[in-house]
C-alpha cells in the first residue's frame, strides 16, 4: 500500500517561474547593452580589471540567457514521459552557468598575476567612466532580481550571484582606477583584477556543489535522512522504515519515499490510512526542510523477505 501527496505545489512553482521569467529578461537585456559598452571601455583604455569585468559581464549575459531558458522550460507542464515536466532544467542551466564563471575566474586570475610583473599603461579616466557605468547596470540588476524577495530557485540564485560578483568587480574596477588616477601605480589594476576573481571562484564552486548535489540524486540540504527514520520509527504501528531515499527534483522542490513496515493488525482494523497521514505529517511538520512530496510502501513484517533488492 502506498501513498503520495502534493499541496498545490506545482501551481506556485509555475507562477513564480513566469515571474522569474520576467524578470531574467529585463536583466539580460540591461546586461547585454552594457556589456557592449564596458568592452569598447576594455579595449580604449587598456585595463585588464575592466576586460575582466566585461568578461564576466559576457557571461553573466550567458548565463542569464541559459537561465531564461531554462526558467520557460520549467513553466512547461509534465508529461507521461516526463512526469516532472522540465524543472530540473533549471538545475541543469545553475550548473552551466556555474562552470563558465569557474573557467573565467580562473584565467582572470593567471593573467592578473603576469599583470603584477609586466603592467601595461591605463587610462584611468576611460576606466572611471566605463567602470561607473557597469556599476550603475549592476546595481539596477540587482534591484530587478531582487524585487518581491529573494527566490528560493537555485536558478534565480545564481543568476543573482553572477551580478552581485558582477557589482563587487565594478567596485574594484572603479578603486584601481582612483589609485592609478592619484598614484600612477599601475599595478592596481591587477590587484583589482585578482580581487574579481577571488569574488568569483569560491562562490561559483559553492553554487555547484549545491547544484552537482542535486543532480547526483543527494538528500536536501537540511533534511537528516538519520534523524527523519528516527522520526517514523517513533510513529504508533511502525516496526520498520527501509529503502528510504530523498533527494530534490529542483531547488524547493524535496521528493521522499520510504518502504515502512508497520504492525499486521493496521491492514485489517483499518489503522493503515492513519499511518499514512501521520508519516506525511511527520514530513512536512518535523524537519527544516518540509517534504511536500512523499510516497511510502506500506508493508507486513513479513514481506521484506519477498523483495529481491538490498534494504538500504
Amino acid at each position: 500500500m502506498s501513498a503520495g501527496h502534493s499541496h498545490g505545489h506545482g501551481h506556485s512553482h509555475g507562477h513564480g517561474a513566469l515571474e522569474d521569467r520576467r524578470r531574467l529578461a529585463v536583466v539580460l537585456g540591461l546586461t547585454a547593452t552594457v556589456l557592449v559598452v564596458q568592452v569598447i571601455g576594455a579595449l580604449v583604455s587598456g585595463s585588464l580589471a575592466l576586460l575582466a569585468d566585461a568578461g564576466h559581464m559576457f557571461t553573466d549575459a550567458a548565463g542569464l540567457g541559459i537561465a531564461l531558458v531554462a526558467a520557460t522550460l520549467a513553466l512547461r507542464p509534465a508529461t507521461p514521459r516526463r512526469t516532472w515536466g522540465y524543472h530540473r532544467a533549471e538545475v541543469l542551466g545553475a550548473t552551466l552557468q556555474a562552470a563558465v564563471l569557474l573557467a573565467v575566474g580562473g584565467w582572470i586570475m593567471i593573467e592578473s598575476i603576469r599583470r603584477l610583473f609586466d603592467p601595461p599603461e591605463i587610462s584611468s579616466t576611460a576606466v572611471l567612466v566605463f567602470g561607473a557605468v557597469g556599476l550603475l547596470a549592476n546595481v539596477i540588476a540587482i534591484v530587478v532580481l531582487t524585487r518581491g524577495g529573494r527566490s528560493s530557485n537555485v536558478n534565480m540564485r545564481a543568476a543573482l550571484l553572477e551580478v552581485v560578483n558582477d557589482t563587487l568587480g565594478s567596485v574594484a574596477v572603479l578603486a584601481a582606477a582612483g589609485v592609478i588616477a592619484l598614484t600612477g601605480w599601475q599595478q592596481a589594476d591587477a590587484v583589482a583584477s585578482l580581487v574579481i576573481a577571488v569574488l568569483i571562484i569560491p562562490r561559483t564552486l559553492k553554487l555547484l556543489r549545491e547544484t552537482v548535489g542535486v543532480l547526483l540524486e543527494s538528500a536536501p540540504p537540511g533534511l537528516d535522512l538519520d534523524d527523519v527514520r528516527r522520526h517514523l520509527l517513533a510513529l504508533p504501528h511502525v516496526l520498520d522504515v527501509h529503502d528510504l531515499h530523498a533527494t530534490q527534483i529542483t531547488s524547493g522542490l524535496p521528493v521522499l519515499s520510504a518502504h515502512v513496515v508497520v504492525e499486521d493488525s493496521c491492514f485489517s482494523d483499518g489503522h493503515a490510512p492513519q499511518v499514512l497521514d501521520q508519516l506525511q505529517t511527520c514530513l512536512a511538520e518535523h524537519f527544516p526542510v518540509s517534504v511536500g512530496h512523499s510516497t511510502f510502501q506500506l508493508e507486513m513484517a513479513g514481506h521484506a523477505a519477498h523483495e529481491l533488492h538490498a534494504h538500504v
